[in-house]
C-alpha cells in the first residue's frame, strides 16, 4: 500500500520498552498479590487508601476503550469523542459522592446482593444473566482494541490480530487475570497518565496548537472523494464535526455520557473499589481522584485522534479516493482502519523509548481488562447459569471440576467474542463501550436505587420484570437506530414497568 503504511515496524527499542514495562507491571501485580491472605482480603479487605481506590478504578476505566477507542472516535468525529472519559469521570464522582455511604452501610459485598436482599433471589439471577450481555460486549471491545494494537505492531490481518489478542487474554486469565487493583493499578495509573500527557504535549507542539490541528484537517479534506466518503460537503461541515462537542447529535452524545455515568455506578468492579476502602472518606477521595484523571487522559487521546485525521487515511478511504481517480496527497499516510490511529501515532510520532513504554502499559491494561471481564463472565455462567440448571435437574455432581468448567467457559466466551468482533470489526470501540455500560445500568439502576433509598415501596414482581424489559427495549432501540441514544429507551421502559400499575399485578 503506500510507503508510510509498509513502514509500520517495531524497532528493537520499542520491543525493549514493551518488555521492560510489561515485566514491571506484572512484577508489581505479583508482589501486591502476595499480600492477599484470604478471599475476604482479595475482594473487600477494607484496607485500601484513597490512591489505592483510585488506582483500582482507573486500572479498569482507562483501558482500550478510553485510549484507543477515544482516539478512534476522535479520528472520525473530533471533540465529541471526549464524552467517553468525561462520562467515566462523572460516573466515578457520582459513585463516590452519593453511593459510597449507602453501599458500605448496606453490609453487602455485591450490587446484585443489594438488589436480591430487597427483591429476592430471582432478581439476582436475572440481573446476572442480563449482566452477561453487557460484559460480553465489553469483551468484544477489548478484543477489538488488542486487535488494533497487535495489527499495527506486527502488520497482522484483522482476523489473526483478533485471534492473537483473544489468546493473550486467555493467557492473562491463567496468570490470575492480572487484575488492575492495588499497587499495580497505581503504577499503571502513573505510567498511563504520564504517557498520555506526553502524547498530548507532542501533538500540541508538532501540530502548532488548535490552529495547526485545524489546518491539518483542512489539508486532508481537500480530497473531494475523502470528504464525500465521510459525508462532509464543505469546510464549515468539517469544522463543525471536529470542533463540536455534539458532532453526532446532542441527544446521542449526552446519551453516551449518561450510559457511562450510570454504567460505572452499576458495575460491580467499581463498587468493589468502594467496599475495599478503609473507610467511606477514603472511598470518596479515591473516586474523586479518578474523576479528575479520567477526562485529562481522554483529552490527550482526543488530540491524538484529531491530529492523526489530518495526517492519515484508512485503507478503505484510500480505495474510495483511487476509485474517484485521485492519488494519495503528499504528507498523508495510510492506516488499516481508524482503530489503529493511536498505535500508529505511538510508532511514528513518539520517541521509541517512550513509545515502547506506552505500548507496554496499554497492552497490559487492555489484556488485563479483557481477562478480568472474561473471568467474570465465566464465573456467572458456571455459578449462576450452570449451577441453577444442575439444581433444577437434580444433579448432584458434574463430570468436570468447577475450575475446568470456568476454563472451558473462558475459551468459549473468547471464541464467540472473536467471531462477533469479525462480524462487527467496523464498529467504534467506544460505541460498544457505551452500549455495554448502558445495558448494565438499565438492568439494575432503578432496582439498586430503590433498594438503597426506597425499601419496601415497590412490588418485587414489577422490579423483576423491569430488568429484562429495560434491556430488551435498549437492544431493540440500538438495533433499529432510533433517534437519540438507546439508553433513554431502556431506562424509560424499565421505570415505566415499575411505576405504571396494571389491573393484573399481584401484590
Amino acid at each position: 500500500m503506500q510507503a508510510e503504511n509498509d513502514n509500520i515496524m517495531v524497532s528493537i527499542v520499542h520491543i525493549i520498552g514493551v518488555l521492560l514495562t510489561v515485566g514491571l507491571l506484572l512484577a508489581v501485580s505479583w508482589l501486591s498479590a502476595l499480600r492477599v491472605k484470604d478471599a475476604h482480603s482479595f475482594t473487600t479487605g477494607g484496607t485500601s487508601g484513597s490512591w489505592m481506590v483510585c488506582g483500582a478504578m482507573l486500572g479498569t476505566l482507562a483501558g482500550g476503550q478510553s485510549t484507543i477507542g477515544t482516539a478512534q472516535l476522535a479520528f472520525c468525529y473530533g471533540l465529541s469523542a471526549w464524552w467517553f472519559t468525561i462520562g467515566a469521570g462523572l460516573g466515578a464522582l457520582v459513585l463516590g459522592l452519593f453511593y459510597a455511604g449507602p453501599l458500605r452501610r448496606s453490609g453487602c459485598t455485591t450490587l446484585l446482593e443489594v438488589v436480591s436482599r430487597e427483591y429476592g433471589r430471582k432478581a439476582e439471577t436475572v440481573g446476572s444473566l442480563l449482566f452477561l450481555i453487557g460484559i460480553f460486549i465489553s469483551i468484544m471491545s477489548q478484543v477489538l482494541s488488542s486487535s488494533a494494537m497487535i495489527g499495527s505492531l506486527f502488520g497482522m490481518s484483522t482476523v489473526w490480530a483478533s485471534v492473537t489478542g483473544a489468546v493473550l487474554i486467555m493467557l492473562m486469565v491463567l496468570f490470575g487475570g492480572i487484575r488492575s487493583a492495588g499497587a499495580g493499578g497505581i503504577v499503571k495509573l502513573v505510567l498511563l497518565y504520564l504517557c498520555s500527557l506526553a502524547a498530548g504535549i507532542v501533538v500540541w507542539h508538532v501540530a502548532g496548537g488548535l490552529s495547526g490541528l485545524r489546518d491539518g484537517l483542512d489539508a486532508a479534506y481537500r480530497s473531494p472523494a475523502l470528504a464525500q466518503f465521510n459525508g462532509l460537503s464543505d469546510i464549515e461541515s468539517i469544522h463543525h464535526r471536529y470542533g463540536s462537542p455534539f458532532a453526532r447529535g446532542i441527544f446521542k452524545d449526552l446519551g453516551g455520557c449518561l450510559s457511562l455515568v450510570l454504567g460505572v455506578v452499576c458495575t460491580q468492579s467499581y463498587a468493589q473499589c468502594i467496599w475495599s476502602a478503609a473507610d467511606t472518606r477514603k472511598a470518596r477521595r479515591g473516586s474523586m481522584l479518578c474523576a479528575l484523571f479520567m477526562p485529562i487522559i481522554g483529552a490527550a487521546c482526543t488530540l491524538v485522534g484529531i491530529y492523526m485525521r489530518g495526517h492519515y487515511v484508512t485503507a478503505e478511504e484510500l480505495k474510495a479516493m483511487q476509485a474517484a481517480g485521485e492519488t494519495l496527497p503528499a504528507g498523508l499516510g495510510v492506516i488499516e482502519n481508524s482503530a489503529q490511529a493511536f498505535p500508529a501515532f505511538i510508532l511514528h510520532h513518539l520517541p521509541a523509548w517512550l513509545g515502547g513504554l506506552m505500548l507496554g502499559t496499554m497492552l497490559v491494561n487492555i489484556l488485563g481488562c479483557g481477562s478480568g471481564l472474561s473471568l467474570g463472565a465465566a464465573t456467572i455462567l458456571v455459578r449462576d447459569v450452570y449451577g441453577n440448571f444442575k439444581r433444577r435437574m437434580g444433579m448432584t455432581a458434574s463430570p468436570l471440576s468447577p475450575l475446568s468448567q470456568t476454563r472451558l467457559s473462558i475459551v468459549g466466551i473468547l471464541t464467540l467474542a472473536v467471531l462477533a468482533t469479525l462480524l462487527f470489526h467496523s464498529a467504534f470501540i467506544n460505541d460498544l463501550g457505551f452500549l455495554s455500560l448502558g445495558l448494565r445500568a438499565v438492568a439494575i439502576m432503578f432496582p439498586l436505587c430503590f433498594a438503597l433509598w426506597c425499601p419496601g415501596r415497590f412490588k418485587p414482581s414489577r422490579v423483576l420484570l423491569s430488568m429484562p424489559v429495560g434491556v430488551g427495549a435498549m437492544l431493540v432501540a440500538n438495533a433499529l437506530s432510533l433517534p437519540g441514544d438507546a439508553v433513554y429507551y431502556g431506562l424509560g421502559a424499565s421505570l415505566l414497568t415499575i411505576l405504571v400499575p396494571t389491573p393484573h399485578a399481584k401484590q
